[in-house]
């Protein structure tokens, strides 16, 4: 199993200042000036992470309320992540043991459908 999230007081060089979390080595952040969500930024990043393998089936994912603060996004957007991947199947919820990389098989499934669904919207946004 992977790592779960650190604050970016622990994460290194490359994840430290506002706005940014690292999973894994993989690092999360939101740019305030891009015209995408910041929902939306995240579920890209761990999708893309997921999908190159970097992050990888059983890999814990920091709960609701450290991502928010760590990346400077409130907790129902955080949320919002985590339900719209669980859903999807990318992650998994164990309840009181976290939120994880949900196992290959059912992430490969959940990453086609998200990125058809991440497709559908971009050419319903123009």
């Amino acid at each position: 199993m992977g790592d779960p999230v650190t604050g970016p007081e622990a994460a290194g060089a490359d994840a430290r200042g506002p706005g940014r979390a690292r999973v894994a080595g993989v690092v999360l952040s939101v740019d305030p000036a891009s015209g995408e969500p910041p929902f939306r930024q995240l579920m890209s990043q761990i999708v893309d992470a997921t999908r190159r393998g970097v992050l990888t089936p059983g890999t814990r994912l920091p709960a609701v309320r450290t991502l928010a603060e760590n990346v400077g996004i409130s907790t129902a957007t955080a949320a919002k992540v985590y339900r719209e991947l669980e859903d999807g199947g990318v992650l998994e919820g164990r309840g009181r043991s976290g939120t994880f990389i949900a196992e290959t098989d059912a992430a490969a499934a959940a990453l086609a459908r998200a990125a058809e669904l991440f497709a559908d919207r971009a050419a319903a946004a123009g």
